[in-house]
């Protein structure tokens, strides 16, 4: 049954209309005029529409996965490789985000800090003495994840250092 046939039924138009109606088609289609049917060509946009939303929407959960997977090899990495600290004596000063912060290791965590054989990294608010080898995998993946790495400290000093001649104490502690 046709819709015309369902409206006549109903009593919500009458023969005469539903005559005009398909006569007003009919005129329309010989003189080569196409009829839009504007329910389909709504429907057709929403459709678009829609497509486009879902697309955009999981790019959005694509990237949020694939950042909280980065999240989670970071945290993998430093959890793995952390450096017990073992209770030190030596305050290691270090700034983070412009505040000085210091850290209590050993005296062999220091000079591997001073070395840059170690480096400070930041995991749910706690400092983690991690190799530099795994630092810069951390790195890639995350630079704001490392708090303080040292470049690999070489004994040689510059050659226009006036300061060369004077040897650092040992002991110096600032």
């Amino acid at each position: 049954m046709s819709l015309q046939d369902q409206l006549l039924k109903a009593g919500l138009v009458t023969k005469h209309d539903a005559k005009k109606a398909n006569k007003a088609k009919h005129r329309a289609l010989k003189a080569g005029k196409s009829v839009v049917n504007e329910a389909k060509a709504d429907a057709a946009q929403k459709r678009v529409e829609q497509a486009e939303r879902d697309r955009q929407l999981n790019a959005q959960r694509k990237a949020e996965a694939e950042k909280k997977a980065l999240q989670a090899q970071i945290r993998q990495l430093i959890t793995l490789n952390a450096q017990p600290r073992d209770k030190g004596d030596l305050a290691y000063n270090f700034s983070d985000n412009g505040t000085i912060t210091k850290v209590y290791v050993t005296e062999a965590l220091q000079q591997a800090l001073i070395n840059g054989q170690l480096a400070i990294t930041k995991l749910d608010d706690q400092y983690h003495l991690i190799p530099a080898g795994v630092a810069e995998k951390v790195a890639q993946r995350d630079a704001s994840a490392i708090i303080l790495l040292n470049d690999k400290a070489s004994d040689m000093p510059d050659e226009d250092d006036p300061y060369a001649d004077y040897q650092i104490p040992d002991d110096l502690m600032w």
